[in-house]
């Protein structure tokens, strides 16, 4: 992928915006192409009572890059929505920030599925997220 390539898509990305909850929750993006997208999260402000990163941040991590991704593949005039997502967590991150690596499994016309590999400082993986979006029309301007 060129630099301009991922220039491009992380501009499309930064303008478009990464949502409310996304943004408050501390998220930035990093790299932005249809085949790679890259971002991350701190842990700090993420985590349960007992200090370790929230299972449901990392799911917000998986689901703001494979939601995005399948924007940048659906092109103009085109919505992708979220239809499915799961997550398995192996790890526990208490400390940093965490990486968010989003890659397809499927680019088709109607239907994406994208897999979301989330690691702490160390590179260890701490969830590995899989999220199936559905393509469809905008809705007509208002």
């Amino acid at each position: 992928m060129t630099e301009t390539a991922t220039s491009a898509g992380l501009d499309w990305a930064t303008a478009r915006g990464m949502g409310a909850l996304a943004q408050k929750m501390g998220m930035e993006f990093l790299e932005f192409t249809t085949e790679r997208c890259v971002a991350t999260l701190p842990v700090e402000g993420n985590t349960q009572p007992v200090g370790l990163m929230h299972g449901g941040a990392y799911v917000v991590l998986g689901e703001s890059l494979g939601s995005m991704a399948a924007n940048l593949h659906a092109g103009p005039g085109r919505l992708a929505v979220g239809v499915d997502i799961n997550a398995t967590h192996t790890r526990s991150a208490t400390s940093g920030v965490v990486t968010g690596v989003c890659t397809p499994v499927h680019l088709g016309r109607s239907i994406t599925v994208h897999e979301i590999i989330v690691s702490d400082d160390q590179g260890r993986r701490c969830s590995t997220i899989r999220i199936t979006n559905m393509i469809k029309d905008a809705p007509a301007a208002r």
